[in-house]
């Protein structure tokens, strides 16, 4: 099997990951992932599949929030799956997390098979979007939930101005300097410029099958958290 570009990318700035997300949003992305957990939580799924799972974060924080779900990791980077391993041994959850290494545009699932399909900061990175989330609606239950947490750009002044200066130039000058791959933090902003904006990606969802979306801004419009139900 080739590996993608973008799975070489994560495979190499995986060692300094998880430390330049939490410096890079000053560690709101911690806050971000256990809304996003809290939410899936709502519906008290027994199975959960979390895309893009890199290095386990969100999958440790819905175990946390759901100790009744079984939870499937899957991720293209090898390397950011093997520290997601790690990270949950350490938290003793080997028997409620399982990390596979898999592609969100052809998933090994059967039909109908979970009850929520998590995405934190990954849906933007599918190679096929328009696959990913054909495949999200195919392995989703009837009135199983899509909970996706991505990147946005900030729409009001002044925090869309301040927020595109850090994003646009601040943000890659250190994320090169910490993780010596220069265009791994060029292509972080680039990609979440590319990504439609919230309106439009509850529309895709809708598209989909996945209906009832909604998008709720997190501080300031920086992170979207969108929901969507199977129906």
């Amino acid at each position: 099997m080739s590996v993608s570009p973008i799975a070489t990318m994560f495979d190499r700035i995986s060692p300094k990951y998880d430390a330049l997300n939490h410096l890079l949003s000053f560690n709101i992305d911690k806050v971000w992932r256990r809304k996003t957990a809290r939410e899936v939580a709502k519906r008290q799924p027994a199975t959960i599949l979390d895309l893009a799972t890199g290095t386990a974060d969100l999958a440790i924080a819905l175990a946390k929030r759901n100790p009744q779900a079984h939870i499937v990791g899957m991720d293209i980077s090898e390397k950011m799956l093997e520290i997601g391993k790690r990270k949950v041994a350490k938290q003793k959850m080997d028997s409620q997390i399982e990390l596979r290494i898999g592609n969100a545009a052809n998933l090994p699932f059967e039909d109908n098979t979970f009850d929520a399909v998590t995405v934190a900061f990954g849906v933007r990175n599918f190679e096929d979007l328009d696959k990913g989330l054909s495949e999200i609606h195919r392995v989703l239950k009837p009135n199983g939930r899509a909970v996706i947490l991505e990147f946005s750009m900030p729409e009001h002044f002044p925090v869309k101005q301040l927020y595109r200066f850090y994003f646009k130039h601040l943000l890659p000058h250190i994320g090169s300097i910490v993780s010596k791959d220069k265009n791994a933090y060029s292509y972080l902003p680039a990609s979440v410029e590319r990504f439609p904006k919230p309106s439009v990606f509850v529309e895709m969802l809708a598209q989909k099958g996945l209906s009832n979306g909604q998008a709720k801004p997190l501080t300031f419009g920086i992170a979207t958290l969108y929901t969507a139900t199977k129906v």
